[in-house]
């Protein structure tokens, strides 16, 4: 028995478990799209956090919980009627060869970026496709994840820096806009040019190649390392954070960098 062949016994193993709880457990029968909605959020969560922690044992764990969202999804649409599994697969299928031209076609491509264009180029032409280029970015996403998809949408139609030093220009003309609005008072237009400010400073992130996502992830992560250091630190000395100087914490706070 070959490996696909082990995998797809192990499949159709999960589906007809999928079928046993649906029609025997309470809680699974109970179920339904809007309420695995949440579920399946933060499963995707979980499997983002376990990536970060270059954690394989729990990657697996976590696909396999969003595999688990994706069949109890496809049995509940075969139940309603609307749609099922084969169906999924089916339509992810074709559009994969549809939009690999260089892959499954004729089509050359020289490079990963002109692959990203003639995707966006290809899904704008689909019967069911997008019907402008941002269409595609979900309107529920975080606001840092929603501008950094913005900003690679319309970079595959070529709107973007010729020369990727050129968004240092536009960070700092967002900066000095900030300061003045700082000046001026005016609490809306302050959160609007520090809106401008971080969107720009995506758009620096993305040009050079970082996901700001998880810089900043791995950032918070750094920061409540070295803060749960400072207070651990503080309890042995029998004190409290509030009681210390401004001083006295950084102290701390350095030794905690020197750490990790």
């Amino acid at each position: 028995m070959t490996e696909r062949d082990r995998t797809l016994e192990a499949f159709n193993r999960l589906l007809d478990i999928m079928d046993e709880l649906r029609e025997k457990c309470p809680w699974d029968r109970e179920q339904t799209m809007e309420s695995l909605r949440p579920l399946t959020i933060e499963e995707t969560y979980e499997l983002s956090e376990a990536i970060l922690d270059r954690s394989d044992r729990d990657v697996v764990k976590e696909l396999g919980d969003i595999l688990l969202h994706i069949v109890f999804y496809a049995r509940i649409g075969a139940e309603q009627r609307t749609f099922t599994l084969r169906e999924v697969v089916q339509k992810l299928s074709d559009k994969l060869v549809y939009r690999h031209p260089h892959v499954f076609g004729e089509r050359k491509v020289k490079d990963a970026d002109e692959v990203v264009e003639n995707w966006e180029a290809l899904k704008m032409k689909e019967k069911d496709g997008n019907k402008s280029v941002l269409s595609g970015v979900p309107s529920g996403l975080p606001a840092l994840i929603k501008a950094y998809r913005m900003q690679d949408k319309v970079r595959a139609v070529g709107f973007d820096w010729e020369e990727r030093e050129q968004v240092w220009d536009k960070v700092e003309e967002e900066l000095l806009e900030f300061k003045e609005a700082q000046k001026e008072g005016d609490a809306a237009h302050i959160e609007e040019e520090f809106g401008d400010l971080l969107f720009s400073l995506v758009n620096a992130a993305r040009l050079y190649g970082i996901n700001p996502e998880t810089a900043l992830e791995l950032t918070n992560r750094k920061f409540k390392q070295r803060f749960n250091y400072l207070e651990q630190e503080t309890i042995k000395k029998g004190r409290s954070l509030k009681d210390m100087s401004l001083q006295e914490m950084e102290a701390i706070w350095e030794e905690a960098k020197s750490i990790g």
